[in-house]
């Protein structure tokens, strides 16, 4: 038996029975030779040794490249293949600065903690020749660092300190006070995997470095970034998008790289099935081997079919082992050494294994199934091979319309260039969160550069109006409402989180858009090879209530979608239509869901459901269909809407060729008649709120989409459509009605002819401010002073008293929403003093029986101060009801209370406005109005509620009217403060005195 010969290897599969025919392609791409370069400036002698004592003379040519840029105090983005060395090109000048400035501080950031592990080994190999006491310390600084660990790294961090961006978000930058030595320090930034900083992480990222650069610059610190990354199509163009920084790229690799077979295979059966087939060929052999799966089931099944099979041609299941993200830590750590030590001789993975952790020589990566880009295809791919051997990639196709496209136009794929990485820091949802993040951080002052782009800064007024920031009195520097605002911001999410739970436990969380269709009321939910049950949807408490079950069918969600042209930002030709992109509102309407039998996809029914609409704005971009190309499919008699459905499907399956994404990303509607539009519309969007930047590249690339979608559908050998081509897996119809002939014809006529001439579609009507859905976060009430909002009364019982008039009928609370709006002509003050106290009457919810001492009214039209005793309610009332406006600082859960136990009169229905009842509104906690008038007037109040108690008792009476007098005078002065100025001022947690935005 031949063992590792991968040329046997391959030969042996194209000639195999079983699968040799169904070999759709067989490229050899041949190895290059290593080309190095020296460095522009030597390296100093402890680095050199330590370079020579791994056999290193000089630098391949784009290391030797970077070092320079990096050691010149340049940003860099180095996107070459996996293993390229691309370790040293940060490791070396981080040691060098270290050899110049022993306090020198580096950070290096890694999406997954296995990288991490691996980089701290690779860093205490190449420093072992060194004497303990010349090396710099590094640590890793994780959710599986002990608090102990922590603590010490935090009191005196490590020259390198290798952590993950979740880490970086919630525990450097919000407690940077307690890292001030660190940030002091810091000179290197370092990226790894920049490639997975795209769509929604991406976005994230893009603010967590611009918050880094503040903290940054406040201990006056500017250090260097590099980004590392696999090949990708703009690597200078998504670091400068994360940073704002100019970062030039290096994308030419002067590594040396081994002879490559790259064979792609349409098996008769699953891609799974013919990955076992594969495997066992290789173990045979003792091929190293790597598989890398779509999911984390298919990753399992398919160690459990080779256990199955243990001990046929020689198979050994314990030389096999699957490996994914669920796994505990220590289970990875052991799987990744006995991979490396060879004990291993194949791993089945899902993408957890994709980025760069070494897991030594491979000779054979089976894809199962297209991996979504071309750019994780050649970064699985480039997982074997290293050292020089020989390799073999082998693509299994699954039925995906990508899969497919690929078997039937392989030099397409070789051909192609990496797919560009899209972020969207502008998105609403996103930037809002971390603006308010950012201020918790640092204030936020007016003229930074965090705040330069418009949009920030109108986010910034957004949540000024929620309350979320608030501004200090001369508004130009912001601070946060909430001390620690950065648990509600999900890195690798945008919107809301739901969490599920099941007997009291938590399974986990799902984003809010996905809750909808996946753990609704009777869904089927797999959780770590387990099915349960979905009982309850909780959307307000944000919670999804699962039963283990074992069931023999899954759930698919259906329902309809409607969207809204809210603006349009660009419009172009593409072949015979026009497209169009700009923002939408998307109105999701989840109506019932399939359940199908689990073999064999039978349906067994459709049970309905009754949920809330899901509304979001997004990004998208959309084509018109011309009338008379409608016209002339109808004289043909061609199913119209099923043309533009299937439509719909393929462009958005073949989407992925166009941009880096996964078609669960994108959403899509087709409408036979869009009111808007005033025609027929194929809609693709972003599928998560506020948009990714997704289909705004794809909206430049238009033509080819439509060209590519055409023939998709035309290549495909299927009669009435499948999965390969006008089939969705989450159509929320059923793939009804689909008419893959239609769509054809529709496409061949769009294509085949030139844009229509004529005035452009109607643009959009104008629209309601936008919304996004998402949750708001709730204020974190131990955050702010505790409020003293209502006063403490003593008093005696009260007998009651005659009946007066009825209060005029309700009106509403009049608010300013503008200067010119209109202000009540007249308006009165009320507050009440009480003759009992809450624990007289047993408890506040008891106010209707403290009695009235005195109640002070100002009425603006006699500019006047008028006193009542519990006996002169009566004429009281009947000056209230001549009001426009009654004014109070907590008037109605209090005063109001009160008078309603000793005066029938209907007080609640007169037109009233609370101060009181506007600052929780606006904050979520309560102020006291001393607290309101010390910051905006002041001025103090004269006595307090204990006080006014006390002189009850002693009968003084007038020193209580003159102390409600006063208070109602600054209720007064605060109401007018607000609505000439439309904010008041209070004094928060942190000394600062900041403004409150009011509208009355």
């Amino acid at each position: 038996m031949e063992t590792r010969d991968i040329a046997e290897y391959v030969r042996a599969l194209c000639a195999s029975e079983a699968l040799g025919s169904f070999v759709a392609h067989h490229r050899l791409i041949p190895g290059a030779s290593a080309r190095t370069a020296a460095t522009l400036r030597p390296w100093p002698a402890a680095l050199a040794e330590l370079l020579a004592a791994r056999g290193i003379g000089e630098l391949y040519s784009h290391q030797a490249k970077a070092c320079d840029l990096i050691r010149a105090g340049r940003n860099v983005a180095v996107a070459t293949p996996t293993a390229s060395g691309k370790s040293l090109v940060y490791l070396l000048p981080v040691l060098e600065q270290f050899l110049r400035d022993p306090e020198s501080r580096a950070v290096f950031l890694f999406p997954l903690k296995a990288l991490a592990q691996d980089q701290l080994r690779v860093i205490h190999e190449f420093l072992a020749p060194l004497p303990a006491s010349a090396r710099p310390t590094a640590a890793i600084f994780d959710g599986d660092t002990s608090a102990h660990f922590r603590r010490k790294i935090r009191e005196n961090p490590p020259n390198i300190l290798l952590t993950n961006p979740e880490m970086l978000h919630l525990a450097l930058l919000p407690h940077h006070e307690n890292w001030s030595v660190f940030f002091a320090g810091l000179t290197h930034v370092v990226v790894d995997e920049m490639h997975t900083y795209r769509g929604v992480m991406g976005s994230h990222m893009a603010h967590v470095f611009r918050r880094l650069a503040r903290v940054c610059g406040r201990y006056g610190a500017r250090p260097v970034f590099v980004f590392c990354s696999a090949t990708i199509g703009n690597p200078g163009e998504l670091a400068r998008d994360l940073t704002g920084l100019d970062v030039p790229a290096i994308t030419e690799s002067g590594a040396p790289t081994g002879t490559r077979h790259f064979i792609f295979l349409n098996p008769p059966g699953s891609a799974s099935t013919a990955a076992v087939h594969l495997l066992r060929a290789a173990l045979h052999r003792e091929l190293r081997t790597i598989v890398y799966t779509q999911s984390r089931k298919m990753t399992e099944l398919i160690a459990m079919w080779l256990s199955e099979k243990a001990g046929k041609d020689g198979v050994n299941a314990s030389r096999v082992s699957a490996y994914r993200s669920g796994f505990l830590p220590e289970e990875r750590r052991e799987i990744e050494a006995r991979m490396t030590s060879g004990e291993l001789l194949a791993v089945i993975s899902t993408s957890a294994l994709e980025l760069g952790i070494d897991i030594g020589g491979l000779d054979l990566c089976v894809l199962a199934g297209y991996p979504g880009s071309v750019m994780s295809t050649w970064q699985r791919g480039g997982r074997v091979g290293r050292s020089g051997r020989e390799s073999a990639v082998a693509l299994l196709a699954g039925e995906d319309a990508l899969d497919q496209y690929f078997m039937r136009n392989p030099a397409d794929f070789f051909d192609r260039p990496p797919e560009s990485a899209v972020i969207n820091p502008a998105n609403p949802a996103i930037a809002a969160r971390h603006l308010e993040c950012a201020a918790s951080e640092l204030p936020l002052r007016s003229g930074e550069p965090y705040l330069a782009d418009p949009d920030m800064a109108a986010q910034r007024d957004r949540l000024v109006q929620k309350g979320l920031l608030l501004a200090d009195e001369h508004g130009t520097t912001w601070y946060a409402a909430r001390k620690r605002p950065h648990r509600d911001v999900n890195l690798r999410g945008a919107g809301g989180r739901f969490r599920i739970e099941a007997a009291g436990q938590t399974l986990g969380e799902i984003d809010e858009h996905r809750a909808y269709r996946e753990t609704h009321p009777g869904a089927v939910y797999l959780h770590r090879g387990r099915t349960f049950e979905i009982e309850n949807l909780d959307i307000p408490g944000r919670t999804v209530t699962a039963q283990a079950r074992n069931v023999d069918y899954y759930t698919k969600a259906r329902g309809n979608k409607s969207t809204e042209i809210l603006e349009i930002t660009g419009q172009a030709a593409a072949h015979g239509a026009r497209v169009f992109r700009g923002r939408l509102r998307v109105t999701e309407c989840i109506t019932g869901y399939e359940r199908r039998r689990v073999r064999g996809g039978t349906l067994l029914g459709i049970v309905p459901l009754d949920l809330p609409p899901l509304t979001f704005e997004t990004d998208g971009f959309w084509f018109a269909i011309p009338r008379d190309v409608q016209e002339e499919m109808d004289r043909r008699l061609f199913h119209f809407m099923g043309a533009i459905h299937a439509m719909e499907h393929a462009l958005i399956g073949i989407l992925p060729l166009l941009v880096l994404t996964d078609r669960n990303d994108l959403g899509g509607i087709s409408t036979p008649l869009h009111e808007q539009v005033g025609r027929a519309a194929v809609f693709v969007y972003d599928g998560i709120p506020g948009g990714m930047g997704l289909t705004r590249m794809a909206f430049a690339r238009a033509d080819e989409a439509l060209s590519r979608t055409l023939a998709v559908i035309a290549s495909c050998p299927c009669e009435t459509g499948c999965p390969s081509c006008v089939h969705s897996p989450k159509c929320g119809s059923g793939n009804r009605p689909i008419d893959k002939a239609a769509a054809r014809y529709l496409l061949e006529l769009l294509t085949s002819r030139d844009p229509e001439p004529g005035p452009v579609p109607a643009a959009p009507k104008q629209a309601a401010a936008p919304s996004v859905t998402q949750s708001e976060p709730l204020m974190a009430r131990d955050d702010v002073p505790h409020p003293a909002s209502v006063r403490i009364r003593v008093g005696q019982p009260a007998a009651p008293t005659p009946s007066v008039p009825s209060a005029p009928a309700a009106a509403a609370s009049p608010t300013v929403s503008g200067q010119d709006a209109a202000t009540p002509r007249r308006y009165g003050v009320l507050d009440v003093e009480t003759r009992r106290s809450a624990e007289e009457v047993g408890g506040w919810g008891n106010a209707r029986r403290m009695g009235v001492s005195v109640a002070v009214l100002y009425d603006s039209g006699l500019d006047d101060f008028l006193s009542y005793r519990q006996e002169e309610l009566p004429e009281m009332a009947k000056a209230l009801s001549v009001l426009d406006l009654v004014v109070g600082f907590n008037i109605k859960r209090f005063d109001y209370q009160v008078l309603g136990g000793v005066c029938d009169f209907p007080f609640r229905g007169l037109p009233t406005l609370d101060l009181l009842e506007k600052v929780h509104e606006r904050l979520g906690y309560r102020l006291s109005l001393d607290g309101l008038a010390s910051a905006t007037l002041a001025a103090k109040k004269t006595a307090s509620g204990l006080q006014a108690l006390a002189w009850w008792k002693e009968g003084r009476l007038d020193l209580i009217e003159e102390y409600c007098r006063k208070d109602v005078a600054l209720t007064r002065d605060l109401y007018l403060f607000g609505r000439e100025h439309r904010f008041l001022l209070f004094t928060n947690k942190a000394a600062k005195t900041v403004r409150l935005p009011i509208s009355w």
